[in-house]
């Protein structure tokens, strides 16, 4: 048994500043204190190459971990770039910059690169980062860390007001960031998002350490930060909201076609996809396949409200689709590396369909015992493909090593390997 399965079992999941006891143990009813003002005001926005050097040599000369925070405008604009990026350190305050005015970050990204960066939901914010030039080499997820803490709300707000007592302002967080000037209450709203980070950190590298977490985490954050870019989605379009609907390969082919059209007009224009052409009028389109633009208005989403060009742009997209000879319409379904949906595994392969089961609740099971949810335990996805294809002997180094090969981390390998031998051993009917 591993010291956190120990802490687990043998002391109740709560901090001081009121994480989630276990069940039977009431919370402390506490009101959180709401934060208004960042300590220092609010910093002003750099937006010039003169104002970032000074930001630069402060935060160089700082000491200790450096909050991070960014701002999108998604929804609003094409892409996920940022439009606003938030920085704390001790020793430098907080400074807010404007990555539109100043593009290359890469210069302040060299200056704190020795340093801890703590960011909340980093996965998030990492690629739009990425783009300005600022790539951390450390740095420690408070998300991350609320979730491998057990706690049920994992938010900035919710850990913030349930870990350091204090309630922060949630009204801006979905406004167009790329709206210039920007207000001053959304400045506010911004700077406060990193006032607190770092001590929130500080607070839950206690509590995981506590329960013997803090090397998992470790490891979790060591993997996100070596983490390659994503490489680009494969046909994308087929993400389209509504297309389960679209059954034929020749409506398929429109969805690609007015998806492929309306991405380069959003792109063209700066502008969420979504403002130029709905997923919903694009599904309707190819199930209808309509004959003439006169068809095409009639339809849901194409309207009053899109001029005559627009409505010619989208039929000449259709017509493209209907044109197209047999051997080029998309397949029915995309070819997914991996194994099959698990709703076909009793059919296909009763015995995957077993060990399957007994794995997810074996997993599950454990996941429980030691206070974090299942997917950060071991991720679905690698629990199915060991079960489709387990190693050909069943003994702990054999699933070691095929968990290893899915990129599951040391402590997650340590801990689940022992039951999935079990469960890999289990049988149909058993």
């Amino acid at each position: 048994m591993t010291d956190a399965q120990e802490t687990a079992e043998d002391r109740p999941l709560r901090t001081t500043g009121g994480a989630p006891p276990d069940e039977g143990v009431a919370a402390p009813e506490e009101v959180p204190i709401p934060l208004l003002e960042p300590r220092e005001g609010i910093p002003d926005v750099v937006a010039d190459e003169a104002a970032l050097a000074d930001v630069i040599a402060a935060f160089a000369a700082g000491s200790g971990p450096v909050a991070v925070d960014a701002e999108r405008a998604s929804g609003y604009r094409y892409g996920q770039r940022a439009y606003l990026v938030q920085l704390r350190r001790e020793g430098a305050g907080s400074a807010l910059i404007d990555p539109i005015a100043c593009p290359d970050l890469s210069g302040f990204g060299a200056a704190i690169t020795d340093a801890e960066w703590v960011l909340h939901a980093a996965t998030q914010d990492l690629p739009c980062l990425r783009e300005i030039g600022m790539i951390p080499t450390r740095l420690f997820d408070t998300e991350l860390a609320g979730r491998l803490a057990g706690f049920p709300r994992v938010g900035l707000g919710a850990m913030v007001e349930s870990v350091l007592g204090y309630s922060l302002e949630k009204g801006h967080s979905a406004v167009d960031w790329s709206t210039r000037p920007l207000p001053e209450p959304w400045l506010r709203y911004a700077a406060l998002d990193v006032e607190l980070l770092v001590d929130l950190r500080d607070s839950l590298e206690k509590e995981l350490d506590r329960q013997g977490k803090l090397e998992w985490a470790h490891q979790e954050f060591d993997a996100i930060a070596s983490a390659p870019p994503a490489p680009p989605r494969k046909d994308p379009w087929r993400r389209t909201s509504g297309m389960h609907k679209v059954r034929r390969r020749r409506q398929m082919a429109v969805v690609r076609e007015l998806w492929t059209a309306r991405d380069k007009v959003a792109q063209r224009r700066d502008v969420s996809p979504g403002k130029v052409l709905s997923d919903a009028a694009i599904v309707e389109a190819a199930l209808n396949l309509p004959p003439n633009v006169h068809a095409l208005r009639q339809l849901h989403g194409f309207g009053n409200r899109t001029s005559q060009r627009q409505l010619e742009q989208w039929q000449a997209a259709v017509d493209r689709a209907k044109a197209l000879p047999e051997s080029e319409l998309p397949q029915p379904g995309q070819q997914l590396a991996g194994p099959p949906p698990p709703r076909s595994w009793a059919d296909r392969d009763p015995a995957a369909a077993a060990r399957l089961s007994a794995a997810r609740a074996a997993v599950t099971a454990l996941a429980e015992q030691l206070h974090l949810p299942q997917e950060n335990l071991i991720t679905p996805d690698t629990v199915r493909r060991v079960c489709w294809e387990p190693p050909a002997t069943l003994d702990p180094t054999a699933v070691e090593t095929a968990l290893a090969g899915y990129g599951a981390r040391p402590w997650q390998i340590e801990l689940v390997t022992p039951v999935l031998v079990r469960a890999l051993a289990a049988r149909p009917g058993a």
